[in-house]
């Protein structure tokens, strides 16, 4: 007889709720929930694809190790749990025994975030491992918003998001939740969400140099040039300062430092902005006024705003703006949530420049370096080199700038292990890798995106199949590898406490303690607990030692002087070195980064990997629509078909990230029948926010060319 379950999507931030049907190990149906209180029954083509992933014959089931022949040639040798274990870590402890702990190198990809067990226990193995030579896909992606939350609330991800569903007026900067779902914002069904707020008369504005899926559906739309976003928030805040609109409301007895801020940003005037952004003075005065008189409004911005020049600038910028209009904390504006497990409360605050990368000086944020430092702390030699790398759930080759240098880099390692389960361009490096039981193997709690989403909701889910004999969760592969690293450096292993014990003390423990929330309670609402809409609670929220948001940071406001620097000539254009494009990705609803591309589900359909380029560019370089062209930046060069499209600035192309399977020796059949090309061979390492590090991934300058015939 089938049987019915529950369950949260795990694939993007949405965490959509699904009714999934089984019969046996079979997966008969996969349907949205209309009882989830988030999600109300809408789901995204990716939620279907849960079978393909669970069902995917490319998965890895066993721990593998990379043999070499005699001739030179590579195959993958299964091998016990123990003794894959065992020889992890004897290299890991053998590195630190003979070059010191920051030898080893360690890369947490973006899947961490989506599976509970990766986030409740890779303490367990890092506690033993401290190197300062920490990475993760966060300095390739939002880096810039735990900068902002740092400096003004006090805490690395207390993060204020957007309260659509009660706005009347939305600037959007660089976002297109049409095909992310939302983004460090737990919003699905935007679409219907967006809708209902024109219904009500309120108002859209997207600002972005594509004319997205989003900005199709919004009530005005305005193109500007990659980079110059920091230009345009600055002159929309001079503006609220010039013009007396500047309202904190029932901010004010605890925010200091706009008058430092009002007087350091004199000179971003909107004619500052113009000719850099390409958006008219005027407009942008426009903008500023109708965001300051709606009677509920909320900026935006997201990774078009953070993966540049001055990310993190952007996004200490929207802050700013939200408080000078009154509208953080406050409904139909930007709000914190309040989730039923309180990670705000139960992590550290975070750190910034407490230490540096050891080649470029690159500043650590909580304890980790930017990733586009990896490579260069691989290849280069002395005290504290990169010798042996553990990475999980992470992909960089494909996810970080100038993946081809880090490809080459991670040959010349000792010894590389990965707890993933696919051989993929960066794990086909490894010696030994562990694969995790299937999504669908194991229990499921959202730890992260309850803390980002438009409602309080709550919810637990139960695995759907029994984990495979001799398989291992991803929370019992850090400990039993911890355990083993710690007994060869005669350390103390931590007790291994399964999650959902955690979840469940984090529960009893957590803001909503007084309805007597537990898992048991969750366990008996399979479709989640609904707790409320978001709600104002600033300023006993904040986690500043003195319950002040100060606007006066000091990094960002002398970061200032750099921007103005670089713009500073009134007639310089932002392209106006000579580059005639600039580079920028896009997201697509079926994909999510490097790891959606092998399920059928998800890559039938024309060709996504194509380079935008608008009809008027096509034309002055004799290009033809459907045409090869070879694209260059300063670190690499490759060929892709050009599709002509009119929703692209002038001046500006765009590709698709996480493609770019055509490597040899991995394992993805029907990501290597739809390879594409990876845009991260062409974004550049050294091209960063010189203020965080963060990869400046789009607005990388190019060259396109039609392809010799």
């Amino acid at each position: 007889m089938p049987t019915t379950h529950r369950r949260a999507c795990h694939l993007c931030e949405a965490i959509c709720g699904l009714v999934i049907e089984t019969e046996g190990e079979q997966i008969l149906s996969i349907k949205g929930d209309k009882d989830d209180p988030l999600s109300r029954g809408h789901i995204c083509p990716k939620a279907v694809a849960l079978r393909d992933i669970h069902e995917d014959p490319d998965r890895l089931r066993q721990p593998v190790k990379k043999v070499i022949g005699d001739s030179g040639e590579t195959r993958w040798e299964t091998l016990s749990w123990d003794e894959a274990l065992d020889t992890a870590a004897a290299a890991l402890v053998r590195t630190i025994g003979e070059h010191g702990v920051h030898a080893v190198g360690v890369y947490a990809g973006n899947p961490s975030v989506h599976n509970y067990g990766m986030i409740t226990h890779a303490g367990n193995l890092f506690r033993h491992i401290r190197t300062n030579n920490r990475f993760s896909a966060t300095s390739v992606d939002q880096l810039p918003h735990h900068l902002a939350a740092y400096w003004l609330y006090g805490h690395k991800v207390l993060f204020a998001v957007p309260d659509i569903d009660r706005t009347q007026y939305f600037l959007m900067l660089g976002a297109n939740p049409l095909a992310s779902n939302g983004s460090l914002w737990t919003v699905p069904d935007v679409k219907k969400r967006i809708k209902a707020l024109q219904a009500r008369g309120g108002k859209l504005v997207v600002v972005d140099p594509r004319r997205t899926e989003t900005a199709e559906l919004a009530s005005e739309h305005f193109f500007i040039t990659p980079g110059s976003d920091a230009l345009l928030l600055l002159a929309l805040l001079n503006t609220l300062f010039s013009e007396g609109l500047v309202d904190l409301g029932h901010l004010a007895p605890f925010t200091t430092g706009l008058a430092e801020v009002e007087q350091a940003i004199a000179g971003f005037t909107p004619e500052f902005a113009a000719p850099h952004t390409g958006i008219e003075a005027d407009a942008i005065r426009r903008l500023a006024r109708e965001l300051s008189a709606a009677e509920a409004g909320i900026c935006y911005g997201r990774m078009g705003c953070s993966t540049q020049r001055y990310g993190a600038l952007c996004q200490w910028l929207i802050q700013l703006i939200n408080i000078a209009t009154g509208n953080l904390d406050k409904p139909g504006g930007s709000l914190f949530a309040t989730p039923a497990v309180d990670t705000v409360a139960t992590s550290g605050p975070g750190g910034f420049n407490r230490h540096q990368s050891r080649v470029r000086g690159l500043p650590e944020f909580d304890r980790e370096l930017p990733a586009a430092a990896m490579a260069e702390e691989i290849t280069t030699p002395g005290e504290g080199q990169i010798r042996a790398l553990f990475t999980g759930a992470g992909n960089p080759v494909l996810s970080t700038p100038n993946g081809a240098q880090l490809d080459a880099a991670l040959e010349q390692l000792d010894f590389m292990v990965s707890l993933d389960p696919y051989i993929n361009e960066t794990t086909r490096h490894a010696d030994i890798i562990l694969p995790p039981t299937s999504p669908l193997e194991h229990d499921h709690y959202d730890l992260t995106f309850h803390l980002l989403a438009v409602r309080n909701t709550t919810r637990y889910n139960p695995p759907l199949f029994d984990k495979p004999e001799g398989a291992l969760h991803d929370w019992e592969i850090f400990s039993e590898l911890g355990k083993r690293v710690a007994a060869g450096l005669g350390q103390d292993a931590q007790e291994a406490v399964p999650p959902e014990q955690i979840v469940d003390m984090g529960l009893r423990a957590g803001p909503w303690q007084e309805r007597g929330l537990s898992l048991a309670e969750l366990k008996n609402n399979p479709s989640g607990i609904d707790l409320g809409p978001l709600q104002s609670q600033l300023p006993e929220r904040l986690m500043t030692p003195d319950k002040q948001i100060r606007c006066d940071a000091a990094a960002p406001l002398a970061d200032l002087a750099r921007l103005h620097a670089e713009f500073a000539d009134a007639g310089q254009q932002a392209n106006g070195d000579g580059t005639p494009l600039r580079l920028i990705g896009r997201r697509h609803v079926r994909s999510n980064n490097s790891w959606m591309h092998n399920y059928r589900r998800l890559v039938k359909g024309r060709d996504r990997c194509t380079l935008l380029m608008h009809p008027d560019d096509m034309a002055a370089r004799a290009i033809a629509d459907g045409s090869s062209v070879q694209v260059r930046s300063r670190v690499g060069e490759l060929a892709v078909t050009v599709e002509a499209s009119d929703s692209m600035m002038p001046g500006v192309v765009s590709l698709p990230h996480g493609y770019g399977h055509n490597r040899q020796g991995i394992r993805m059949d029907i990501a290597e029948a739809h390879a594409g090309v990876s845009c991260n061979d062409l974004t550049d390492d050294q091209y960063l926010d010189e203020l965080c590090g963060n990869a400046a991934v789009n607005g990388v300058p190019v060259e396109v060319s039609a392809a010799a015939p």
